[in-house]
């Protein structure tokens, strides 16, 4: 299928590995400049002559984190009007809810709520007035099914999301659609993280470890990162301009809600 996107313009935020990563170069592969981004250096670069090994569009590289309001500037300054923006960043890490004070929450706040949002606001007039406009949010299946140690992301990601479905509703007569994806499991260097994490508190090996996560998906595996990048597509292009205000579950078909 053509997604009817090639000559688009997008930023993809933390995309220099994992799941941002994984969209960037799927979007390219459909002939979509991509500006990309990330606080490594050496990932950055890589990430970016991968992608221009594999395609013919115009990449563009910000170093920084996506909290810093120069980082997202700079963004806005390498792609000032795109037509596509993926917000990601790394989640904070589980822990426990008497230990989260003040500052744990601003942190968890600030990374997975505001500097999504402060992204989106810096976009969305201009794609109303082109009348097309794709706003891809990485979030996470907790959102969906909240657990105790994850309540710093999913408290996070779940104000992104109610701040999302209302401005779907405002901005889809434009062409502009703004959804979210929600992923578990997926194989990066994310789920290394909560498998080394899982491996120390429980005193087992990270491939016992890994065995359990598997154990917890219907599918009987992790995801593949290139899975996730081609439903971020699809969502991002012309064909998908009735899907908005949605939460999109890539789990493996784990959840056992009908909604």
């Amino acid at each position: 299928m053509d997604l009817g996107i090639a000559g688009k313009r997008a930023i993809v935020c933390a995309s220099s590995r994992g799941l941002g990563r994984a969209c960037a170069y799927a979007l390219a592969q459909e002939g979509v400049d991509v500006t990309i981004n990330g606080r490594n250096s050496e990932s950055l670069g890589k990430a970016a002559d991968e992608i221009r090994a594999a395609t013919t569009v115009e990449v563009k590289t910000v170093r920084g984190d996506i909290e810093s309001e120069e980082t997202r500037s700079a963004l806005l300054e390498a792609c000032p009007e795109p037509d596509i923006l993926v917000n990601n960043n790394g989640g904070p890490p589980p822990g426990r809810y008497q230990d989260w004070d003040h500052e744990a929450w601003t942190r968890a706040l600030d990374s997975n709520m505001i500097a999504p949002a402060l992204m989106i606001r810096a976009v969305l007039d201009g794609m109303v007035e082109r009348r097309f406009g794709r706003i891809i949010n990485i979030t996470s299946a907790m959102v969906k099914t909240p657990i105790a140690p994850m309540g710093l992301s999913t408290g996070a990601r779940a104000g992104l999301t109610a701040l999302s479905k209302g401005l779907s509703k405002q901005v889809a007569i434009a062409n502009v659609t703004l959804n979210n994806l929600l992923p578990e499991r997926f194989d990066t260097d994310r789920q290394k993280f909560m498998a080394e994490i899982r491996s120390k508190m429980a005193g087992v090996s990270i491939e016992e470890a890994y065995a359990e996560m598997k154990g917890s998906i219907a599918a009987g595996r992790l995801g593949r990162p290139e899975e996730f990048g081609a439903a971020c597509a699809f969502l991002c292009s012309a064909q998908s301009g009735f899907i908005s205000g949605q939460n999109l579950q890539l789990d493996g078909g784990s959840y056992a809600g009908l909604v």
